[in-house]
């Protein structure tokens, strides 16, 4: 894949990730799969969605080297800590199968506990100083958290993974990420999050539906999904689409063929509507969330 991101310590990425968020483990392996033979290089996946067992199942079924393939994932909070942290590598490790994770971030902040996240932190650092992993990060850390982190330990992180999309931008996080040398990476970059079942409210209106998008994508015929993932590509974020249709995840990695103007990605900026569609960083305590991820 052309146009690969470079982070802060020379890991590179594809543009373009195959996420697994409420994937059923059952179906996981074979989506995976799917992915890697469409072209899909980077592989999304946490602790807290249950699936890390099939991704690197269907990763195995592939065919494709180990070594072609980034394999991201997240610890959960209920694994934060240092000595907790150090173990979640192992069970993650050993239930995707490796001896070496690509990416491995925090998957919350969790403010209202951040001593456990800063010990969680340290202890990615003391994985990446040893060879475990090769690129460290967070997810869903605003400014504040980042500068927070920053105060407290040595590593900038790689990555930020945050909700994104042509209706919530957060450029606020995206300014932050980028004076701090962080890559931004979105998670719902098609907006999936804004109609997701649990979250928001009932008047809330798909990003696919979007007349904007629909009329920069019948300029190119190419679909809504389509031209918001070209904008994530052309702005130099990370964009993790997820499906578990082979069509659709076909097509989210078919964006190397057209390019948006400069007035197409201002119409699409112009969308944002500064609504979250997914919980709030600092509302949410996730320690009650009751989860707590298995031995391997």
């Amino acid at each position: 894949m052309n146009d690969r991101l470079t982070l802060n310590n020379g890991v590179t990425l594809p543009p373009i990730g195959f996420g697994v968020f409420q994937s059923a483990p059952e179906e996981t392996a074979a989506a995976v799969e799917t992915a890697l033979s469409a072209g899909y290089r980077h592989i999304d996946t946490a602790a807290g969605y249950g699936n890390e067992r099939e991704v690197g199942e269907g990763i195995r079924r592939s065919g494709i080297d180990r070594g072609d393939v980034i394999i991201e994932t997240k610890v959960w909070v209920s694994d934060y800590g240092f000595d907790e942290t150090l173990h979640a590598f192992e069970k993650s490790a050993a239930k995707l199968g490796v001896e070496q994770i690509d990416l491995l971030i925090l998957h919350q902040p969790m403010p209202q506990h951040f001593d456990r996240t800063i010990q969680a932190y340290r202890a990615l650092e003391q994985l990446l100083a040893d060879g475990r992993v090769r690129a460290i990060g967070v997810s869903n850390f605003m400014p504040h958290h980042l500068e927070d982190l920053r105060k407290q330990t040595e590593v900038v992180p790689a990555v930020n993974q945050v909700e994104l999309h042509p209706y919530f931008t957060q450029p606020n996080v995206q300014r932050a990420d980028a004076d701090f040398g962080i890559l931004t990476q979105a998670w719902s970059p098609i907006g999936g999050i804004t109609f997701y079942p649990g979250w928001g409210d009932d008047t809330r209106r798909s990003v696919l539906e979007d007349d904007t998008i629909a009329r920069i994508a019948k300029t190119h015929s190419k679909t809504p999904a389509q031209v918001m993932l070209r904008w994530h590509m052309q702005q130099r974020r990370s964009a993790i689409p997820k499906s578990t249709n082979p069509a659709r995840i076909a097509q989210n990695i078919d964006i190397f063929d057209f390019e948006l103007s400069a007035d197409e990605l201002a119409a699409i900026d112009g969308l944002d509507r500064a609504v979250r569609g997914g919980p709030d960083p600092d509302e949410n305590d996730p320690s009650t969330w009751e989860l707590t991820i298995p031995e391997a």
